[in-house]
């Protein structure tokens, strides 16, 4: 198939009528830009695109009584677009932007537009259901601290570790809130196992902490050792550890 319909497309830095011939178009906004005194004052730009959204007054009015008069509110908001072949310039009927769902409403609504000149004529528009989006890292980084607790040993601790640290590595940059609660949910357990062998008379030696440390597999690992069994070390077998610590971690 020769699909003809982008050649047809307007050379514009907004979307027209004519880009909704083939169907409605469902938008997600990402920003609002309002300058007053212009012909078209509202550009509304969205996800996936680079256009603007321009809304006639009539589309504007019904913005602010959907989503209210702040526009810095609308981003994250989503509405349907679809073209209207009736809507008239200069007596002729050119088509038109109209809007005909919007999200975060609790119920239709209508409101009187006007038409033409001294004559009004309801509009309606109807919420738009709109499926919320997963964040996929809070999921992920939930679902891997979650099984940190089911771990029992330092070698299984940093075997869990070690199969997640690609992602974890990505989150340290993308999401550092993330990463924090991951490092510290690792740094929490080995604490944790540190005390249940203290309290089982296998308590902790440096030789422990010395082979944790050997066995760890990234640098973020060495100091989850630190942060949790080495904690249990007296003051000179800790400072000892560190400096076995920063050797390991310079060698990763």
């Amino acid at each position: 198939m020769n699909d003809m319909t982008s050649v047809c497309a307007p050379k514009s830095d907004q979307i027209n009528a004519d880009d909704l011939i083939s169907g409605p178009m469902t938008i997600t906004v990402r920003d609002v830009v309002v300058k007053g005194g212009q012909e078209q004052p509202v550009s509304i730009y969205f996800e996936g695109s680079e256009k603007a959204f321009r809304p006639c007054k009539s589309m504007s009015r019904i913005l602010v009584a959907t989503l209210g008069p702040d526009s810095s509110k609308y981003i994250g908001k989503s509405m349907t677009l679809y073209r209207d072949p009736e809507v008239k310039w200069g007596g002729m009927a050119v088509g038109g932007i109209r809007i005909s769902h919007v999200s975060h409403m609790d119920a239709p609504l209508t409101i009187a537009l006007t038409a033409t000149k001294g004559n009004r004529k309801p509009f309606k528009v109807m919420p738009l259901q709109v499926a919320e989006k997963v964040d996929s890292a809070a999921a992920w980084a939930a679902e891997f601290i979650a099984a940190i607790d089911g771990l029992e040993t330092v070698e299984a601790v940093n075997a869990h570790s070690a199969g997640g640290q690609k992602a974890i590595d990505k989150l340290k940059n993308a999401r550092p809130e993330l990463f924090a609660q991951v490092e510290q949910a690792l740094a929490n357990r080995l604490a944790e196992i540190a005390v249940a062998q203290s309290d089982g008379q296998q308590s902790i030696t440096l030789d422990s902490v010395s082979k944790a440390i050997a066995s760890a597999q990234s640098a973020d690992e060495v100091n989850d050792v630190m942060a949790g069994m080495a904690t249990m070390l007296s003051d000179d077998e800790f400072e000892i550890a560190q400096g076995l610590a920063s050797e390991k971690a310079g060698a990763l």
